[in-house]
């Protein structure tokens, strides 16, 4: 009965973290769409660097409550993990404003085949076949409802091959200072959260206005552009809290392909909320294929070989093989 109700607990907190990321993330594009679309407020690099700021605000209320406990992350790890971070922040905005929505859209899917690439690489992650068609199926679903035009030039590419590396790189890393270091996702946003929310308010400005020719500090602040701004960021701490926890638990592959079940959510309210535009036939059909391909790739990376570290297999052959070793000595002193 233990065993069953352990797992039978952590199926509940996964399934309670996954819907946190979910209802947060959709929330603030919805409310991020409402703030950029509706009132003119685009920019995008120093709002976001309000978001950190105020997750930083919210982790330092909690040090001091006694909620987060002293933790260690060294200064060259911290480094890397924001200029990763901050990189992919851009990125992904240069990529948006240099390329077509087609071509945007294509690299971001990118990312899974990335992250699956790191794994391999780095913690000898194997994949079962089915685990690899169910995260194809989720890239081809997600491509046919949100992939229209698609054209590309040099400068895009670019920028888009660097917000996808640098995107992978993020998340991967997320994953990787979490077992390294011990770090509880309050630890790890305490200590990266900070960091974040200077050097992009620094250069968020600067940044903006190379991407819109505009001022951030002569936009018009109404009271709802203001509240929307403020929404925005208190969304934002549940977000950035609710990613880590997710990556902590999951992997950063797993976040990204169940992450897909959040473009499909903000189509649907798109289409309910600001119109029913586009809403046709083959956008329908990838929505149905890319929440098939979810449900398939929940299950088939939950079975036993479905997703696995090769390294544990091998430690394990290793102590099976000195356990046996050392029966044999036993034996053999004995005689």
């Amino acid at each position: 009965m233990a065993p069953a109700s352990k797992a039978e607990r952590k199926a509940v907190l996964d399934a309670g973290a996954w819907m946190f990321n979910v209802v947060t993330s959709v929330g603030i594009i919805m409310v991020n769409k409402a703030l950029m679309a509706t009132h003119g407020f685009s920019f995008a690099t120093t709002l976001t660097g309000l978001h950190f700021a105020t997750t930083a605000l919210m982790t330092l209320v909690m040090k001091w409550l006694g909620y987060i406990q002293p933790s260690y992350l060294p200064l060259p790890e911290l480094v890397k993990f924001v200029f990763f971070a901050n990189l992919s922040i851009v990125g992904m905005n240069v990529s948006l404003m240099w390329n077509s929505v087609g071509f945007y859209q294509i690299a971001k899917l990118c990312i899974i085949p990335v992250l699956c690439f790191l794994e391999i690489l780095f913690e000898k992650v194997r994949y079962s076949r089915d685990t690899k068609l169910s995260i194809v199926l989720v890239l081809v679903g997600v491509a046919v409802c949100t992939v229209t035009d698609v054209s590309v030039n040099s400068k895009g590419l670019i920028a888009a091959m660097i917000a996808v590396w640098s995107t992978a790189l993020q998340q991967h890393y997320v994953h990787l200072l979490q077992r390294k270091y011990s770090l509880g996702s309050f630890n790890l946003l305490g200590h990266t959260a900070p960091a974040q929310a200077a050097s992009l308010l620094i250069l968020g400005p600067f940044m903006d206005f190379w991407l819109t020719n505009n001022r951030v500090d002569t936009f018009n602040y109404t009271t709802i552009v203001t509240f929307f701004i403020v929404l925005s960021c208190t969304i934002a701490v549940g977000t950035n809290l609710s990613q880590f926890i997710c990556i902590g638990r999951f992997t950063a592959v797993s976040f990204q392909v169940l992450g897909h079940m959040k473009t499909i959510l903000v189509l649907t309210l798109g289409f309910l909320f600001f119109g029913k535009e586009g809403l046709n036939f083959h956008v329908v059909l990838g929505m149905i294929l890319a929440v098939i391909g979810m449900i398939w790739y929940g299950n088939a990376s939950s079975k036993p070989g479905g997703k696995e570290r090769q390294v544990y297999s091998m430690l394990s052959e290793k102590t099976q093989i000195h356990g046996i070793l050392s029966s044999q000595s036993e034996l053999d002193q004995k005689v």
